[in-house]
């Protein structure tokens, strides 16, 4: 019997607006944010709290997760999901939507699916990020030349605690054996309903 499982795979980021009421996380305007391309979650965590005695480490509270980065690269964001993760207000009359004063950066709840194989059989592993602001976006772009030069965004953010009752940070669900499965369950989590 295998005694772990190899990552093969990322996909299906989606994202929600986070709030909170009464200890409660609730989530509501959840998307798919785009195609994923890579993921990297990097949590910091609070110093270990020793106790000492006997000249010895008698005692230890281990350090707790208290921030972290998410880096997340994606083939590239639509207007709904760049509007929606930046706080950007409606566009003018004249059609242009502006990064301004009136942007707002909302917290969002951030969900996506890793793929693992295990003794030669695929699974799927749905993760929530509980509390999620995204850094402004950055803008680049190369001209074509003799081929198509696939080009990607990457997006960064801070990840917080939630303000419930255990500070969630993060969640990781049951594996399955289908993405959709998985895709499911980042919904429910993200109170995304679907019809059909």
């Amino acid at each position: 019997m295998a005694a772990g499982q190899v990552t093969t795979g990322f996909s299906k980021p989606y994202v929600a607006l986070y709030s909170i009421s009464n200890g409660a996380i609730t989530y509501t305007g959840g998307m798919v944010l785009a195609r994923g391309v890579n993921v990297n979650v990097e949590p910091e965590t609070s110093d270990d709290n020793n106790f000492y005695g006997d000249n010895i480490v008698a005692e230890k509270d281990a350090g707790k997760f208290s921030t972290g980065t998410l880096t997340l690269t994606v083939d590239g964001l639509k207007i709904a999901a760049e509007k929606m993760i930046m706080g950007i207000p409606d566009p003018d009359t004249d059609g242009w939507a502006s990064y301004d004063d009136d942007q707002a950066i909302p917290e969002v709840g951030v969900g996506f699916i890793r793929r693992t194989r295990e003794a030669g059989v695929d699974y799927y592993i749905p993760y929530v990020l509980a509390r999620v602001t995204f850094n402004q976006i950055p803008v680049s772009a190369n001209t074509q030349e003799e081929t198509i030069d696939w080009q990607t965004t990457e997006l960064s953010g801070k990840i917080d605690r939630a303000e419930d009752a255990k500070h969630t940070w993060r969640w990781i669900g049951d594996r399955v054996s289908t993405e959709a499965a998985a895709e499911a369950a980042l919904q429910a989590k993200l109170g995304i309903t679907t019809s059909g």
